[in-house]
């Protein structure tokens, strides 16, 4: 997969409210879509195990790759898998075996395919020396692992400061549930008005606005033709902000978060 940035999006991006940029303290990110252009990749792996998933239930129903994707985005293979399984007629249909098999077939593809994408890790590395950085996902922490070593992702958002709704809450969920980033805030002793969430998705930007985080969409890795359509539907979910990528996230904080004062000195102190 290429490393090179989609264009980028059309349309006017809202400055976010220096006062909520003042009060921050972390910086919330989604993985996948939104760090490095996962999404796709990870359904061609996800469409296989769902079809003969559905042909074990039954179900005549079948997905491509980009059908699943646009059904499903920002949910994980076990609320899919759940609401696959309920429309088939089966709702006792025991998951845990696909859900282990959607896991490992997905994350195998995207550790082969997945290259660093230099532009992101920049702006993500400079706005760690001011906001601690940590990953808020529905993905599994496996696959989060893959991805971030395939990425060059993995020193700045280090294994300690992820959290997954699949595989860190009490009960499995999926956003929008804002039930995994209200434990990434609780975790990282914050109030969650202080962390800001970094979003592509709706599902995302629901889940982190319900959970009371300031959200910023990024349409980075957004397919070109789906832009226009996903900056309305993230400002309509709750987002502040949209961008066309990290760096121009940066390029709105950094003003601020430098003149309050915060470490000028580069780098990421909280793993230090």
């Amino acid at each position: 997969m290429s490393a090179a940035s989609p264009p980028a999006a059309a349309g006017p991006t809202t400055a976010l409210p220096e006062e909520v940029v003042a009060g921050l303290e972390a910086l919330l990110c989604d993985a996948d879509g939104n760090l490095f252009p996962s999404e796709e990749p990870a359904f061609v792996a996800s469409a296989e195990v769902t079809n003969r998933f559905l042909a074990d239930l039954g179900s005549a129903r079948r997905f491509t790759a980009e059908e699943l994707r646009l059904a499903t985005t920002g949910m994980n293979f076990r609320t899919t898998s759940r609401r696959l399984a309920d429309e088939a007629g089966r709702p006792d249909a025991d998951l845990e075996p696909w859900v282990a098999e959607e896991k490992r077939a997905v994350t195998a593809h995207l550790g082969e395919v997945l290259r660093p994408h230099a532009e992101t890790t920049a702006a993500v590395t400079q706005l760690a020396a001011y906001l601690r950085p940590a990953v808020v996902s529905s993905s599994a922490l496996t696959r989060l692992d893959a991805c971030f070593r395939a990425t060059g992702l993995a020193d700045v958002l280090p294994a300690s400061v992820r959290y997954s709704a699949e595989d860190s809450l009490p009960v499995p969920t999926s956003k929008p549930d804002p039930a995994v980033y209200l434990h990434a805030c609780a975790q990282l002793g914050i109030a969650p008005a202080t962390g800001l969430a970094v979003e592509d998705s709706v599902a995302g930007t629901l889940s982190a606005v319900r959970a009371g985080c300031p959200t910023v969409g990024n349409l980075l890795f957004v397919p070109a033709a789906e832009r226009a359509e996903r900056d309305a539907a993230l400002r309509e979910a709750g987002a502040l902000a949209v961008v066309a990528s990290w760096r121009e996230l940066a390029d709105l904080l950094l003003p601020v978060l430098t003149r309050r004062g915060a470490d000028p000195t580069g780098g990421n102190r909280w793993t230090r």
